[in-house]
C-alpha cells in the first residue's frame, strides 16, 4: 500500500497506519526516515543552543565578575526553562502539525543565540547574562515536539530504535557545541565568535525542515489525552526514572566543565579539552539503549542501567575525596554512557506501557495502538519536562555543595541516594511480581506490564 496524496496547500499527509506492514513497506518507512531525520538536525541544533551557556561560562574569567556560585546558578535557570517549555511544545504538534512546528522552533532559536551574541562581552551585568541565558532555555522544548513528533510516524515494534536515534542526535548537540567551543578556545577566539558560527546553521535547518519534512494529519489536538496522560500514576512513575537518567546527562553536561576548573583547577581550555567526551558518548549509546529495550525489555535494561550508575557514582565521591583527575575524569564519563542507555531504555517504555494498559482494558488491533499512541504522545511531553528538571536539580545541587563544602562531593552523595531510589521503583512497579489472593482464596501472580 502506498502512502496517500497529500492534502493540497501544505505537506500533510491524510492517512498514516505505520502498523500496517504493507503501508510501512509500501513508502511509509521512507516517509517516516526522512522526517527522522530532519527531525534529529533541527533538535541537534535546539540542545546546541539549551547548552550554549555550559560552555561560554568557561569563557568568563575573572573580568566578567562572575562567582562560581553565580555560573551554577545560571546554568541552572537555563536548564529550568528548557524544562518548562516541552510541555507546551509537546502539544503544539498537534495544533500546527509536526513539520510546521519544527520550522517554527528552529527559526525561534535566532533570538538566544543572537541575544547572546549581542551581550556576551565583560562589563554586562549578571541579570543581563541571566536573562538571555533563560532564551536559550527554548532550545529544551524542542527536544518534547519532536519526540512525539517521531513517536506518531513510527510503529511500535521500532519506536526503541527510532525514538532512540532521533533523541541521540539531538542530545549530540551538546558534545558538538562543546567541541566547537574547544577549536574557538585554541584558536584564540573569544565567545562572540562560536556564536556567529551557530547563526546561519539554525537558519539552514529550519529551511530545510520547511522544505522536506510533513505534517501528519492524523495527529489532532487532544486536550483530552495531556489530562488522562496526567492522571495516570505510570507518567509520574516514568517521569520520576526519566529525571535519573535525563536529568543527569543534561546536568553534567552544564556542570562538568565547571566542575574540573572549580573543583580540579583545570583552565577553560583543559576543561573543554575534557567535557565533550561524556556527552558524546551518551548522545551515541542512547540509540543502544533503546536497542536493548527492545530485544530484553526497557525495564530490565533500565534497572541495571541504574545499579551501573549508584556504583559509578560512589567511585566519583572516593574520586572527589582523593582529589583523584585520572580517576574521577573516565568515571564521570562512564556515568554520561550509562545516563545515555538509560534515557534510551526508558523512553522505550513509555509506549509499551500505554499499549499494554490499552490490551489489558479488551482493547485489540488498531483501537489498542490507537490508545497506546494518544495516551504515549501525551505522556512524553510530561515525562520529558519533568525529567529536564532533573538536570535543574543536579545544578542547584552542585551549587550548593561548593558553597557548602568547596567541592561536588556532597552532590554527588545526594546523586547516589537517588540512584538507588530509581532502582527500587524500577524493580518494584515493573519487574517485581507479587503475590495476590484470588477471591477463592488461592494465591496468584498476576502478569505486569511487560515494557
Amino acid at each position: 500500500m502506498a502512502v496517500p496524496a497529500r492534502r493540497h496547500g501544505g505537506r500533510w499527509i491524510e492517512h498514516w497506519d505505520p502498523e500496517d506492514e504493507g503501508f510501512w513497506e509500501g513508502g511509509g518507512a521512507k516517509v517516516a526516515a526522512r522526517n527522522l531525520w530532519l527531525s534529529v538536525l533541527c533538535e541537534h541544533i535546539g540542545f546546541s543552543v539549551w547548552t550554549l551557556w555550559s560552555v561560554l561560562v568557561l569563557f568568563m574569567g575573572p573580568e566578567y565578575g562572575l562567582t562560581p556560585a553565580d555560573k551554577f546558578l545560571l546554568t541552572s535557570m537555563v536548564t529550568l526553562v528548557g524544562a518548562v517549555a516541552r510541555v507546551p511544545y509537546t502539544f503544539a504538534v498537534a495544533v500546527f502539525g509536526g513539520r510546521n512546528w519544527t520550522v517554527v522552533s528552529a527559526a525561534l532559536l535566532l533570538v538566544p543565540a543572537v541575544a547572546a551574541l549581542a551581550v556576551t562581552r565583560p562589563g554586562t551585568s549578571f541579570s543581563t547574562f541571566l536573562l538571555v541565558g533563560l532564551l536559550a532555555g527554548i532550545g529544551g522544548g524542542n527536544f518534547a515536539s519532536s519526540m512525539t513528533n517521531i513517536n506518531a510516524f513510527f510503529p511500535l515494534r521500532e519506536k526503541g530504535w527510532a525514538l532512540g536515534l532521533n533523541a541521540g542526535g539531538g542530545n549530540i548537540g551538546v558534545p558538538v557545541i562543546q567541541l566547537a567551543a574547544l577549536a574557538v578556545i585554541g584558536a584564540g577566539g573569544g565567545p562572540r565568535v562560536l556564536l556567529a558560527i551557530y547563526i546561519p546553521l539554525i537558519v539552514v535547518a529550519a529551511a530545510l525542515a520547511a522544505r522536506f519534512m510533513d505534517n501528519l494529519a492524523t495527529v489532532r489536538n487532544d486536550t483530552g489525552a495531556a489530562k488522562d496522560a496526567a492522571r495516570d500514576a505510570h507518567t509520574w512513575i516514568m517521569a520520576f526514572l526519566y529525571t535519573g537518567t535525563f536529568g543527569s546527562f543534561i546536568g553534567y553536561s552544564f556542570a562538568f566543565g565547571q566542575v574540573l576548573t572549580n573543583q580540579f583547577g583545570r583552565t577553560p581550555l583543559q576543561a573543554a579539552c575534557l567535557t565533550f567526551t561524556g556527552p558524546l558518548l551518551g548522545s551515541l549509546v542512547r540509540p543502544v539503549g533503546g536497542r536493548l529495550a527492545d530485544r530484553y525489555g526497557g525495564a530490565r535494561v533500565t534497572l541495571w542501567n541504574y545499579a551501573g550508575m549508584a556504583a559509578a557514582t560512589a567511585v566519583l565521591i572516593a574520586a572527589g575525596m582523593r582529589q583523584s583527575l585520572p580517576l574521577f575524569v573516565p568515571v564521570f564519563v562512564a556515568l554520561f554512557v550509562l545516563s545515555g542507555l538509560g534515557n534510551g531504555s526508558t523512553y522505550k517504555m513509555i509506549p509499551g506501557i500505554f499499549q499494554a494498559k490499552a490490551v489489558a482494558k479488551g482493547l485489540v488491533g488498531e483501537d489498542a495502538v490507537a490508545c497506546g499512541r494518544r495516551l504515549s504522545g501525551a505522556a512524553m511531553g510530561i515525562v520529558g519536562a519533568v525529567g529536564a528538571l532533573g538536570g535543574t536539580g543536579i545544578n542547584l545541587a552542585f551549587r550548593q555543595s561548593f558553597l557548602a563544602y568547596g567541592s561536588g562531593t556532597g552532590a554527588f552523595a545526594a546523586f547516589l541516594a537517588f540512584y538507588a531510589a530509581c532502582s527500587a521503583v524500577t524493580w518494584a512497579v515493573y519487574l517485581r511480581r507479587p503475590a495476590t489472593v484470588t477471591a477463592a482464596g488461592e494465591r496468584a501472580r498476576p502478569a505486569r506490564l511487560e515494557v
